[in-house]
């Protein structure tokens, strides 16, 4: 059986470690090219180092695949052209990208600073953008792509303290669905995957309480390599009927989220009123309302 990746070339940022590590190594060994993208930073972004990158290329060449490193960030428009390019010289072409890389800087709402704000904004979300928008032109000209971008289930469901890496996750969400829509002529995909996986992006979760021991534990089990096959798939010509969806696999589940749609509305013919919204359309809406739910709320059982 023929490899899937077979003569296609690959971007695989944040590359170095953790699930980008897995997604690379597994797509090389499905016969892509696979261009490491990593900075080499800290988990909160600081610092520049090319050994987790080089390590990865290690593995890659050991099971006799194909790759090459490029150190430069996702967080600017120039360093994200310089990416895609990198694909362009080694390699001649670009046919999948996976938006992988991100850091955090966690803090509870009231204390969240700009910079936090601004510097989770600028990998996650502004960096998806950049380096999808780089690939779009090569894209667009041979008629064909992918994107597999990371989202999280901290925007899709909540969570605590991380209101920055939430936003980033679900706006990378719509930045997908929009380019599903804007590219289907040209033949490009653009898919999510919300990842459970225990890794440096995981590995900072509270585990002080009892309740809090049981959820690591079972994040523990859920091993970087799990969402490596559903990346390979979404970015492979099997999944040519596939685009404009979010999946989540956790450890040997694959999910497929529901995206926003209105599930019950009320009609007054002569309008509203302020009071007639609390008197009337509050207690005809209100058993519709969400809860205020975490993901572990939501993902309540143990990883099967």
């Amino acid at each position: 059986m023929p490899n899937m990746l077979e003569g296609k070339v690959a971007i695989v940022t944040g590359a170095g470690n953790g699930i980008g590590r897995e997604i690379a190594i597994m797509m090389a060994g499905q016969g892509a090219k696979v261009i490491i993208n990593d900075v080499g930073a800290s988990l909160s972004g600081e610092g520049l180092d090319a050994t987790p990158a080089q390590q990865t290329k290690a593995i890659i060449a050991q099971n006799g695949g194909t790759s090459e490193i490029c150190t430069d960030s996702v967080a600017t428009w120039a360093s994200a052209q310089k990416i895609v390019q990198s694909a362009m010289d080694h390699f001649g072409r670009i046919d999948i990208v996976v938006n992988n890389a991100g850091i955090l800087r966690d803090q509870i709402f009231h204390r969240m600073t700009p910079e936090e704000w601004d510097a989770v904004i600028a990998v996650h979300l502004s960096g998806s953008f950049y380096v999808s928008r780089a690939a779009a032109t090569h894209y667009r000209a041979q008629q064909s792509g992918s994107y597999v971008h990371m989202s999280s289930t901290s925007g899709l469901i909540g969570n605590f303290g991380q209101a920055n890496y939430s936003a980033a996750k679900l706006g990378i969400v719509a930045l997908s669905k929009s380019i599903a829509l804007d590219m289907a002529r040209f033949g490009v995909r653009s898919n999510c995957i919300a990842p459970f996986a225990w890794s440096r992006m995981t590995g900072s979760i509270p585990a002080e309480t009892p309740e809090q021991k049981r959820r690591v534990e079972r994040i523990m089990r859920m091993t970087p390599d799990k969402n490596a096959p559903l990346a390979v798939f979404l970015a492979s010509d099997a999944a040519k009927d596939v685009t404009g969806q979010i999946f989540s696999p956790r450890m040997n589940e694959i999910f497929i989220y529901s995206q926003s749609r209105p599930i019950r509305g009320i009609h007054r013919g002569e309008g509203w009123t302020p009071e007639m919204i609390e008197e009337y359309a509050l207690p005809a809406l209100k058993p519709a309302f969400s809860a205020l739910e975490r993901s572990g709320d939501v993902f309540c059982w143990d990883p099967v």
